[in-house]
């Protein structure tokens, strides 16, 4: 169920920060174990201001139904960011945020 948003400055290769948040994602053991319900989309961007340098970024915005722990999704938030730290990405601000989707509202449909 989860859906990964991962925002990064375009410096970086979106493709190679794929990997790493699927499997952090996978690795917090909050989801089905074969992974099939977690999606992972990247969006670059060249125009960003990162404080007063021009550092890199990521983000990872992982939105999943509301009823997780707190525990749950603090464990979840630090599987994704020791997944990304993996890659030793020099001079970029890394940071991972949980949002609860409304279980009243969240439609979805599979063809």
């Amino acid at each position: 169920m989860p859906h990964c948003i991962i925002e990064h400055s375009s410096s970086l290769k979106g493709e190679e920060l794929l990997s790493p948040v699927f499997q952090g994602v996978l690795g917090s053991a909050l989801f089905t174990a074969d992974g099939s319900d977690i999606k992972v989309r990247a969006l670059p961007y060249s125009v960003y201001q990162t404080g007063n340098t021009g550092a890199d970024f990521v983000h990872v915005t992982v939105r999943i139904l509301a009823g997780r722990t707190e525990v749950e999704k603090q464990k979840l938030s630090a599987a994704v960011l020791a997944a990304i730290d993996s890659l030793k990405l020099a001079n970029c601000s890394v940071t991972i945020e949980i949002v609860d989707i409304d279980r009243q509202s969240y439609s979805k449909s599979v063809s």
